[in-house]
């Protein structure tokens, strides 16, 4: 993918990719389905705004879920923003474009992918904004300890011990959201001074008490009757590594106000949700999470590429 080019990119999917392939990825493109949808609708826009692309992978790992075999990667593609994108006017400046993705193979090539991309994040990089986050928005970095990239064979007991103490935060803890952020324990799961890291519109976080403040507790009251961890197309652990996606992996009543700068809705809303977390010893201490936003938002009628596209409600 490397300064790939709007001309090259279908012969290079075709090498990789499974002829029947399909990409379940973010608004405004949803589902594409075979090699020449992916390539028309998804790639060649972007290969032509984004023209000089490099792709900086911060965590590359892989494992087994169900009857698949996934490789999963996030990180940040850092390129000049040469062409316009999504009706995204191009800043002719030096952008950087968080993704998160999934790829399930088959006999040796990708039959299936889960990609989200933060646009909202390019928007605001672009000098567009319609969300008051909570959070700072960031550049969102790789692990502290640089180890991300698993290019190895790895201890499969220390694979079973991460995903199986995420699944304890996620079924023992977090699913007791209705009861109040106390009894979800979080100090059971999560290291005190662990980080967070947002999409655009949430922001990141650092310990406990920040995420508690600025995002779990926002959330919570405005999703109160949320549901999730669940519909996942694919969730592993590789060494202290853990990684999951699917959607709609969280379903819930937009009830509250205040989360995403939005009066309360009262309107049922589902979410595309993208996680890796790192453990160090018996805790998370980091988690980089991908929404998106602009989809979860279109389904309370809010269509922020129409927005963009008109100048309305900027902030």
């Amino acid at each position: 993918m490397y300064k790939i080019k709007p001309e090259t990119v279908g012969d290079i999917l075709k090498e990789y990719y499974h002829k029947d392939a399909v990409m379940h990825t973010c608004h405004p493109f949803n589902v594409l389905e075979g090699i020449e949808e992916i390539t028309d609708i998804f790639y060649k826009p972007f290969t032509a705004a984004f023209p000089d692309m490099k792709k900086d992978n911060n965590i590359l790992m892989a494992g087994h879920y169900n009857d698949g075999d996934w490789v999963s990667a996030t990180g940040n593609i850092v390129a000049t923003f040469e062409n316009d994108w999504i009706d995204i006017p191009a800043s002719r400046g030096a952008t950087w474009v968080r993704y998160g993705e999934f790829h399930k193979m088959v006999d040796g090539k990708i039959i299936e992918t889960r990609l989200i991309v933060d646009i909202l994040d390019v928007m605001r990089q672009s000098g567009f904004r319609f969300i008051p986050t909570l959070a700072p928005e960031i550049v969102v970095p790789g692990p502290a300890t640089k180890d991300g990239i698993l290019l190895y064979e790895t201890d499969d007991n220390e694979s079973k011990k991460s995903l199986q103490l995420v699944e304890d935060m996620l079924y023992k803890g977090l699913i007791n959201a209705a009861s109040g952020l106390e009894k979800q324990r979080l100090e059971a799961y999560w290291a005190n001074d662990f980080m967070w890291y947002g999409p655009a519109g949430i922001g990141s976080t650092k310990g406990i008490k920040g995420f508690k403040e600025y995002h779990q507790g926002p959330f919570m009251k405005a999703l109160p009757d949320r549901v999730g961890g669940h519909n996942h197309a694919a969730r592993f652990g590789d060494a202290n590594y853990v990684s999951s996606t699917g959607w709609p992996s969280v379903e819930a009543t937009h009830t509250g106000a205040g989360w995403l700068g939005i009066p309360a809705p009262n309107k049922k809303v589902n979410m595309r949700v993208m996680d890796w977390w790192r453990r160090e010893g018996n805790l998370l201490v980091e988690n980089w999470v991908l929404i998106d936003l602009i989809e979860y938002l279109f389904q309370l009628d809010i269509d922020i590429i129409d927005r963009l596209r008109k100048r309305q409600y900027l902030i």
